[in-house]
């Protein structure tokens, strides 16, 4: 048999020999079995493209040994529905294959694999001449990254010549061509909208749906928290968490753009009946005793950016990224941990670790990886999400918060999550307006009517919750237990005549006894451009509502061009050798009225600032508007998006943004209501601004240009932050 054996693997070589004489540039896979073998300098680069390792093999009538390569045909196998090989069998169709992400890795793209298939596209389809196809692809690389520099134009470059170069092909078996397709299973338990609808659109057959299947939805409402059906796998990395280097800060959690990476507090029989690697350690903290604590991270929801990894904090990294592969016991570990009991936070959830025992009320978004806008939004539903109201601007954020078939927006335990609706670019304020108009007069108008019930005499129980109720009317810390108390209190009193009509009257409306959060929500481009007239109109109103502006200094969402929010000397889509003016301080503008509270935050600069004003300005009776720093790939961080927390805090130190809150509260105790959170910068702007690509491309472009207004830039920022020292000294 050995002999046998032997002789065979002499054949394979001989044709191997033979064949690579005819066709040198041919990749040749050889069937032995239920594996594939390959041989000399093939093995070589299939090990570098499969990331597996090449032996050593001594055969007769070879001189020296051979390297061999094996690897298993079910690794295909197991990757392709039964439906796609059969098709690929029938229809004869070449089969080839490329780990496009390893070249990207290996050239320093990371995931960036564009132009890696683009190269392998033209290699294969023979649409146009190969060599031209280089060419323009070459040309097109130039035009597109030489403002970039040289060094990520040849990464390009390279990635071209990979993308032909390490396409393997795979023969295709004869008996895919037999293969009977798979039965499509639907979970029968899945609620009725993912089933009938989430699914068959993300399988692109939403048009051969029928209008009945939209029956009952013709308001156009969706219901909340489907995204997390989803489960996209799109990552090549996951983090992985360390116990043993755990700090137990939750900063990980509160930085994820998309809610994958959570703190759970778990009990002693929870732990005991746990997956195994279900991995805890004893929690640290006042109130946190009879608990252990885990990091757990969802790697099918997880997108891969590193964020968390990059504000570990730890000496030795708490996560580590690692290839999703490898996190497959994580996605059980993941579905246990969410339905670990809810317990009562120990901790205050307007601080950094106390917000993160808050379930997320934003997960799974559509966002790009390494999002400087999700963390924000996801936080505030962690402290206000369960009676949240929010308008949402049309942009980025509806693009990631909105987007048909799932709605990452979500519920708690208890079936509380924020109401979401998206409006124009240009009236969202106004949108925002009406519904805090309208919350205020039909709560207002139930309060008339338990005012009514309690003058009517009441039972004493139900007396005292009416009290309660009242005492906390305005209190959004106490509100949603005394609602919740009230309407036990309604439910267990035996009334007549009118006053049990009153009492049906106010059942019948009890989603208006909690004091709601009203929010507008949205990007610079609405509320320094298009939006703004609205935006200044609300303030001016009075009215009490909360408005956060993501800023990323450019209409994201539609391309990048420039908006008043965009820094001078900075190059964008209508702005192509610099913007010539100084950005608009919306802040400043805001606190003129005197009677708005105002704050300037970056949460990767001072999370703690963030948690403070975040609840200062959903207290505040009156308007509210915070300006948070959003990183965003429009930016062109060098580092990264993932270490987009690390380039707002570099935007603090350098001078660049500017942490500050105005509370008009403060003039009532005698205080000046400006406070500057920031400090003198310690960091050279100059530097800062050329880790961006948005700044440093006008040096390569227009240098005499970026010379004139990066120095207009580095003059402003100063003036800027003495003008808000004066304003701190009063």
């Amino acid at each position: 048999m050995v002999k046998k054996n032997a002789e065979k693997d002499v054949g394979f070589v001989r044709q191997f020999n033979e064949l690579k004489k005819k066709h040198p540039d041919a990749v040749l896979l050889f069937r032995k079995g239920d594996f594939y073998e390959m041989y000399k300098e093939d093995a070589l680069k299939a090990s570098v493209i499969l990331a597996l390792k090449v032996s050593d093999k001594i055969l007769p009538l070879e001189k020296d040994p051979i390297k061999l390569l094996t690897f298993p045909r079910h690794e295909l196998d197991k990757h392709l529905p039964a439906s796609v090989k059969r098709y690929i069998a029938e229809n004869h169709i070449k089969f080839y294959i490329i780990n496009a992400v390893k070249i990207g890795k290996e050239i320093g793209l990371g995931n960036r694999t564009n132009a890696v298939l683009q190269s392998a596209f033209f290699k294969l389809a023979n649409v146009i001449p190969f060599d031209d196809a280089v060419e323009y692809m070459k040309k097109a690389i130039l035009k597109s990254y030489g403002k970039k520099g040289e060094k990520v134009v040849n990464m390009n470059y390279q990635a071209v010549d990979c993308g032909y170069q390490r396409l393997v092909e795979v023969k295709v078996p004869e008996e895919w061509a037999s293969l009977e397709p798979e039965t499509a299973k639907v979970d029968e338990n899945l609620p009725e909208f993912v089933k009938n609808l989430m699914l068959p659109i993300n399988s692109l057959k939403g048009d051969s749906l029928p209008v009945s299947a939209f029956t009952g939805r013709e308001d156009g409402t969706v219901p909340l928290g489907t995204s997390k059906y989803e489960k996209r796998g799109t990552a090549v990395d996951v983090p992985e968490w360390d116990p043993d280097k755990c700090l137990q800060c939750n900063q990980c959690s509160y930085v994820c753009p998309h809610a994958a990476v959570r703190p759970f507090l778990v009990s002693a029989a929870e732990a005991e009946n746990a997956p195994e690697g279900f991995k805890t350690k004893k929690a640290t903290g006042k109130g946190l005793e009879e608990y252990t604590y885990r990091i757990q991270v969802s790697p099918l929801d997880c997108l891969g950016c590193g964020a968390c990894v990059q504000v570990c904090p730890a000496k030795e990294k708490a996560l580590t990224m690692k290839p999703l592969d490898s996190q497959a016991a994580e996605i059980e570990n993941w579905n246990y941990a969410v339905k670990l009991s809810k317990k009562k936070n120990p901790l205050a959830k307007n601080t950094v670790k106390g917000s993160q025992f808050e379930t997320p009320l934003l997960e799974f978004s559509g966002a790009c990886a390494g999002c400087g806008e999700t963390p924000y939004a996801k936080l505030m539903t962690q402290m206000f999400g369960d009676r949240m109201v929010i308008a949402n601007a049309t942009g980025c954020t509806q693009a990631w918060g909105a987007a048909l078939p799932c709605v990452p927006y979500t519920t708690n335990e208890k079936g509380f999550g924020p109401a979401f609706s998206n409006s124009l670019f240009e009236n969202n304020a106004e949108f925002s307006l009406g519904m805090c108009l309208a919350v205020t007069q039909q709560r207002e108008r139930v309060a008339g009517v338990v005012k009514e019930l309690k003058e009517n005499s009441v039972d004493a129980s139900l007396s005292a919750a009416i009290d309660a109720w009242f005492d906390a009317y305005n209190d959004g810390d106490k509100t949603m237990e005394v609602s919740e108390n009230l309407v036990k209190a309604l439910e267990a009193a035996e009334l007549t005549g009118e006053q049990a009509d009153r009492k049906a009257d106010i059942l019948n409306n009890k989603e208006h006894l909690s004091k709601k959060s009203m929010w507008m929500y949205g990007g610079d481009g609405w509320a320094y451009d298009i939006g703004f007239g609205g935006l200044d109109h609300v303030l001016a109103s009075g009215t009490d509502v909360n408005i956060l502006v993501v800023d990323t200094e450019v209409y994201s969402n539609t391309g990048g061009q420039a908006s008043k929010a965009t820094q001078i000397g900075a190059v964008a889509q209508f702005a192509a050798s610099g913007k010539k003016t100084k950005k608009k301080d919306l802040g400043l503008m805001a606190m003129q009225y005197g009677y708005c509270y105002v704050a300037q935050v970056a949460m990767g600069a001072n999370p703690a600032q963030l948690a403070k004003v975040l609840k200062e300005a959903e207290e505040f009776k009156g308007p509210s508007l915070i300006i948070a720093y959003a990183p965003c790939i429009n930016h062109g961080l060098v580092k990264g998006m993932g270490c987009a927390q690390q380039e707002a805090k570099e935007a603090v130190a350098a001078g660049y943004w500017n942490l500050y809150h105005y509370n008009p509260d403060l003039k009532k105790e005698g205080k000046n209501p400006f406070v500057l959170d920031s400090k003198e910068p310690t960091l050279n702007l100059r530097d800062f601004l050329m880790g961006e690509v948005r700044f440093s491309a006008l040096t390569r472009t227009f240098p005499e240009e970026a010379e004139k207004l990066l120095a207009e830039a580095e003059l402003d920022a100063k003036e800027k932050y003495q003008e808000y020292k004066k304003l701190a000294e009063g």
